[in-house]
């Protein structure tokens, strides 16, 4: 469904992060790292 906003953006692909009430703050912690990490690699 969003489609066609990526496409008007120009965009290929997207990241998408959810997190509920039974996530931890390592959990969290752990994905902030690891999306710094790889973030250089998906400009």
């Amino acid at each position: 469904c969003a489609q066609p906003l990526m496409q008007a953006l120009g965009v290929e692909g997207v990241v998408r992060a959810s997190f509920a009430v039974y996530n931890t703050r390592a959990e969290a912690d752990y994905f902030v790292d690891a999306l710094c990490r790889i973030a250089p690699m998906l400009q």
